[in-house]
């Protein structure tokens, strides 16, 4: 079994039974844009694909505390136990924990490593786009929301994540997912209103 098959099993058991939002899917989409973004940015890809794996593994932790715990800081020593188990060198473990407790949106770390600023970028670019236009449905539907709640989360949240984005291509990127998404919600808001 090859290093990132077994990192993978280990993630998945930490995210079994995690909501939509933040479940696997969320976890692969995030590892696919951080080679993506990586390859294009001349990153360290094994440093953050095993930060994509690991990212989100303390979710259930925060949950279960009431947000008191921080999912990225939990994370960030969830990762550091499984990687040491595997032997890995000390100076790739620290810099994939330093990506996983600087990834968070609200979080008082910032990224400081490209590798780091790429998974913050990944991260975000899912809560973006068609896909993010999704995940903010599905998590409505999942915390009992009501119907204009994604209109509402793309003024308040998801219109601003394209100004945060610190490489050449995750702007790139989040200029192309945030242009449908103005064009999506502005024709959801005509269709709420009757015009259309």
């Amino acid at each position: 079994m090859t290093l990132h098959s077994s990192v993978e099993r280990d993630a998945k058991k930490f995210l079994e039974g995690s909501e939509g939002c933040h479940g696997w899917g969320h976890t692969e989409r995030v590892r696919a844009l951080c080679k993506r973004i990586g390859r294009e940015e001349g990153a360290d890809l094994e440093v953050l694909e095993l930060a994509a794996l690991l990212h989100d593994i303390g979710r259930r932790f925060e949950a279960e505390s009431g947000g008191r715990i921080c999912h990225a800081e939990k994370s960030a020593e969830l990762a550091k136990t499984i990687l040491e188990k595997y032997g890995i060198e000390r100076e790739e473990i620290d810099a994939v924990v330093h990506c996983v407790e600087c990834h968070r949106f609200r979080g008082n770390r910032m990224p400081g490593s490209k590798e780091a600023r790429i998974l913050f970028e990944a991260d975000k670019l899912d809560s973006i786009g068609a896909i993010g236009i999704g995940r903010a449905f599905l998590f409505c539907g999942e915390h009992g929301g009501r119907f204009h709640s994604p209109f509402r989360e793309f003024e308040v949240k998801m219109g601003k994540i394209k100004d945060l984005m610190q490489t050449a291509t995750g702007k790139r990127m989040a200029k192309e997912r945030h242009a449908f998404m103005e064009a999506f919600f502005e024709r959801l808001k005509k269709e709420m209103d009757g015009e259309l």
